[in-house]
């Protein structure tokens, strides 16, 4: 009964930045529970990879190139799955952005918007435009990857807009799921603390004191892999979820604690 509420057969199922870390994971999580995976990326070469690893895995998979700050290209996006692989039951909204030690009197328009278009504005573009089939259908899962720093303001860096388009994403999730409950929608957040992903590198390889700060701060005394993420994403996603809706999950190794 328990393991077969964690089973994905027959459900299309949306990751946005699925093309590396943290999305590709997800991708191959859904894939391997019996989801038919369409990776949804920026760059085409990242798709066309990502795709072929899926299939060589021996999961169903599709791709598609996406920028989600276009919303008129997400709304395209949604119509052109919808007409090759079905409505969609599952959408993880991994695509985002994160540039750092930019200190907040030296945060220019552009830097700023380059984080809310992305991590705010193209997660609710995509919510709006899968969500519409899940309610059409009357049901669906959504989960989006906030951030603990959507909770707490990191250190040592200074990074004002990626912490707050991380909070604004985390209050988004609590209210698409606070009007959406009763119409079979479901939708929840991860917020991971630092993963092993090409985004971190610049702390995680390129930073030794920075990242002696991360590790002293953390609990576990470790950054996060990409698998333990899209571990708590398919199980958010699934039946075994079913009576969440609008938690974020932290998976933190215990960073919020101190």
């Amino acid at each position: 009964m328990y393991l077969e509420k964690l089973k994905l057969d027959g459900r299309v199922a949306v990751v946005t930045g699925g093309g590396q870390g943290i999305g590709a994971a997800c991708a191959e999580a859904l894939g391997e529970a019996g989801a038919k995976i369409i990776v949804a990326e920026l760059l085409p070469e990242r798709v066309e990879a990502c795709v072929a690893e899926l299939k060589e895995a021996g999961i169903d998979a599709a791709g598609l190139t996406l920028d989600v700050t276009d919303s008129a290209a997400v709304d395209a996006a949604a119509a052109s799955v919808a007409d090759q692989h079905g409505p969609v039951d599952i959408l993880v909204n991994n695509a985002g952005v994160a540039k750092s030690d930019v200190p907040a009197e030296e945060t220019s328009d552009d830097h700023w918007r380059f984080h809310m278009d992305v991590n705010l504005d193209g997660l609710f573009w995509c919510c709006r435009a899968f969500g519409r089939q899940m309610l059409a259908n009357g049901k669906g899962s959504i989960v989006n990857v906030g951030s603990m720093s959507g909770f707490i303001v990191n250190k040592p860096q200074p990074q004002v807009a990626y912490n707050a388009s991380k909070a604004a994403v985390h209050h988004l999730t609590r209210s698409l799921a606070a009007e959406w409950a009763t119409r079979g929608v479901r939708v929840n957040a991860v917020a991971p603390t630092y993963i092993e992903t090409p985004l971190t590198a610049y702390g995680i390889k390129e930073n030794p004191e920075m990242y002696a700060t991360w590790l002293e701060m953390t609990p576990m005394g470790r950054v996060g892999q990409p698998d333990e993420i899209a571990s708590v994403v398919h199980f958010l996603t699934s039946d075994a979820a079913s009576l969440m809706t609008g938690a974020i999950v932290l998976a933190d190794a215990g960073y919020t604690c101190w």
